[in-house]
């Protein structure tokens, strides 16, 4: 489907502007829609990944051409989002990282690449492996999923047409259906926005239940300029109910850790702080509760 030609569009060269910006428009929010039937399965990949990232896992995303590169973008923001450690989030890229900037001529072919991949980097059970492909059947991909699988990891596929092999060959498979794009095959309308917000849902609910947010709020951000010590010193103010200079001085105590500041500026000091964090996982709210 994600390579059809629909006959819709077939004029789209000679429309005016705003009538085809529209029609594209049209276009992306479908792709948002196409999503909401796998909410289901989205949310047993997240029951399943928690306990192995718990465990030491890493998170590991692959793919070729946009795929890849929207997949990128997802883990690469988890570090200063989340303080998710970069060390623990690894790309399995077809025809490596230079194929981010540039085109590399029949690097998603490539399977045998793919199952090297995974081997040269040690995946294993604690690992969840995240393939993409819109079209769910990039032979790189395939034997990164079927290579980690039989690795023990975590498999997740995700892809945009239906009966995609992709999906089939991991442990879970999540579909959506975008259908024809507006240019033939240009999977990098709506089959990428598909892919980005899939992805977006995946990390952060991971990232929730591992105890990175609390009660909606960033609490393992790095606060890494003006802004975010701003928005990190609200923080400890707001959820440790004491003033800005309370705040700002737990934080500076614990070197700008969010979590641990809100406990000092409650009258932990810091290694108590650090071993209530630790005996709940990290879960703030862990800590509250045993307290109470």
């Amino acid at each position: 489907m994600t390579e059809l030609a629909d006959p819709r569009y077939r004029d789209i060269d000679t429309w005016d502007d705003v009538t085809a910006l529209r029609a594209m428009l049209e276009g992306q929010m479908a792709a948002i829609a196409a999503i909401a039937p796998a909410l289901p399965a989205l949310a047993d990949v997240v029951a399943a990944a928690v306990p192995r990232l718990r465990a030491g896992g890493r998170l590991v995303y692959a793919g070729a051409g946009t795929s890849i590169r929207v997949a990128v973008q997802d883990g690469i923001e988890l570090g200063p989002t989340y303080d998710w450690p970069e060390a623990r989030t690894l790309y399995l890229i077809a025809g490596g990282e230079a194929a981010l900037m540039l085109g590399i001529e029949g690097a998603e072919d490539n399977a045998e690449d793919g199952r090297a991949q995974v081997e040269s980097n040690g995946i294993g059970p604690d690992d969840v492996v995240i393939g993409l492909a819109a079209s769910g059947r990039t032979p790189f991909t395939i034997e990164v999923v079927k290579a980690a699988r039989a690795a023990g990891a975590l498999t997740v596929g995700i892809a945009c047409n239906p009966d995609a092999v992709l999906c089939a060959v991991a442990d879970h498979g999540i579909l959506a259906e975008t259908g024809a794009e507006a240019v033939a095959g240009s999977t990098r309308m709506k089959a990428g926005t598909a892919q980005k917000a899939i992805l977006n849902l995946l990390s952060t609910q991971i990232m929730l239940r591992l105890g990175h947010v609390h009660r909606g709020l960033m609490v393992d951000m790095r606060p890494q300029n003006i802004k975010l010590r701003g928005r990190a010193t609200g923080m400890v103010a707001t959820l440790a109910q004491v003033d800005t200079p309370i705040a700002q001085a737990a934080l500076e105590q614990t070197g700008w850790k969010i979590k641990p500041a809100i406990l000092v500026a409650q009258g932990y000091d810091l290694p108590t702080a650090e071993r209530a964090l630790d005996k709940a996982q990290g879960v703030l709210r862990n800590v509250e509760e045993a307290k109470a």
